[in-house]
């Protein structure tokens, strides 16, 4: 499977949402990471068809996706960032009103639902309200009417926030199996998520793509870069204002400090970069 898009713009009044994209995604897990505002959200829906665009075009397996409608929205299963519910549905009844839109014959219906639903940990509260439910738990409701209709193309928009670590882990590593046959598109602040799951990576900046790589090339691209530096915390705001700093961690002898680029005057370790350097040398040194 594969979509192809091409020359894709859309336009809110004079601000260009998305400018002139190029992309093309086949079976695996593309994760999208960006800054807020940098258009992912709008790229997402208008994959879903929820959007239109101004000009260009979005292909799946050659065929134009707006042209296919019904026959491109049976084999796509969307959750947007923020999904509502009916509160005072249970959750069983509101799978099954998703269900019927999505065109689930009556004969499979019931055992989708109840195999979602233990797919997203929620089978001993199917009778639940869910105006009773947490967030995290209206979050899964969200995820499991995506998946409902078994979709080939699976588009989430911030699917594992308000997940505690446990859903987390499950979720992504119930991704990583279906993806093999399937095309999976997300876009996630949780960069860990990527790192564990992800087959590619798309980093955006102001509408535009600035750079569509694997994990392991973004991660090569810092090899010998990335140093640690062990210090105390009120030293922290001195090394931020000197080098490009990733992310700081506290640990038992004091504060462990990531710092990109050249090699800093305080003493310090190489170590091996993860995708939170990455995600940093992209949009603090590579763009400027």
């Amino acid at each position: 499977m594969e979509i192809e898009i091409k020359n894709l713009n859309k336009n809110y009044g004079k601000k260009a949402a998305l400018n002139n994209i190029s992309l093309t995604l086949k079976n695996g897990i593309t994760g999208i990471l960006a800054p807020n505002g940098a258009g992912k959200t709008t790229l997402l829906r208008i994959l879903a068809t929820i959007s239109a665009t101004n000009s260009g075009n979005i292909f799946f397996n050659g065929k134009d996706i707006f042209e296919m409608g019904k026959g491109y929205r049976d084999i796509i299963g969307y959750l947007p960032q923020d999904f509502g519910v009916y509160p005072n549905q249970t959750a069983e009844k509101f799978l099954r009103y998703f269900a019927v839109l999505k065109g689930i014959s009556k004969e499979k219906m019931d055992y989708r639902i109840d195999e979602i639903l233990d797919i997203v940990s929620l089978s001993h509260v199917k009778k639940k309200k869910l105006k009773t439910f947490s967030g995290g738990m209206k979050k899964r409701i969200g995820i499991a009417q995506a998946l409902l209709n078994d979709p080939k193309i699976l588009i989430l928009d911030e699917p594992t926030a308000s997940l505690d670590p446990d859903e987390r882990i499950k979720f992504r590593d119930f991704l990583i199996t279906i993806s093999k046959s399937r095309l999976v598109i997300l876009s996630t602040h949780i960069v860990s998520d990527l790192e564990a799951a992800a087959t590619d990576i798309v980093f955006m900046r102001e509408g535009e793509i600035i750079s569509h790589i694997s994990p392991e090339e973004a991660l090569s691209e810092l090899e010998g870069k990335v140093y640690e530096v062990l210090t105390s915390l009120e030293m922290v705001p001195e090394l931020k204002k000197k080098y490009i700093v990733s992310h700081s961690m506290n640990k038992k002898d004091g504060i462990a400090v990531r710092i990109l680029g050249e090699k800093p005057e305080e003493k310090s370790t190489i170590v091996e970069p993860n995708l939170e350097d990455v995600y940093t040398y992209y949009y603090k040194v590579k763009l400027f």
